[in-house]
């Protein structure tokens, strides 16, 4: 069984409203709460950390799901909104709403098309950080999966 250690550093230096730094890996950045809860705003904050984690995690399995399923894509982006509910003062992370857009090869067949879908999907409850958060956050899927129009080599 092998296992990957990661370290982070933080410093906070002050109370509820001033900024922190956090340093891992090639990560080093500001931290504080967001404007949209009070804070001050500056550098990064947990809400955006996690939505990140969600998302990169997300994404970078799918792209490897579609590299080993040898389905050819011309791009794959993703957009991915994080929803945070406060209900009587109780901060609740609620729903990742992942968006990712696959653009297949110009001449991706019916059956590519099927595969992405089926991958887009796999990909969700294959990422590490998807089932960490399993059963506390929601994590929704909308994928938009189209054909490219041209041939990239025209």
């Amino acid at each position: 069984m092998a296992e990957h250690r990661f370290l982070l550093k933080a410093n906070w230096p002050g109370l509820r409203n001033d900024v922190g730094d956090i340093e891992t890996g090639h990560l080093k950045t500001k931290v504080s709460i967001p404007p949209e809860m009070d804070g001050p705003g500056i550098g990064t904050n947990p809400d955006e950390m996690l939505l990140g984690a969600a998302a990169t995690c997300y994404i970078i399995t799918l792209a490897a799901m579609m590299e080993r399923s040898r389905l050819e894509k011309d791009q794959l982006t993703m957009t991915s909104e994080g929803i945070v509910d406060v209900t009587k003062g109780v901060i609740t992370y609620k729903k990742i709403i992942h968006r990712p857009h696959i653009i297949l090869k110009h001449d991706s067949s019916k059956k590519d098309l099927q595969l992405a879908e089926k991958l887009a999907r796999k990909a969700e409850s294959s990422c590490m950080i998807s089932r960490a958060i399993k059963g506390n956050v929601e994590v929704e899927l909308h994928a938009t999966i189209v054909v490219s129009l041209k041939n990239k080599q025209e």
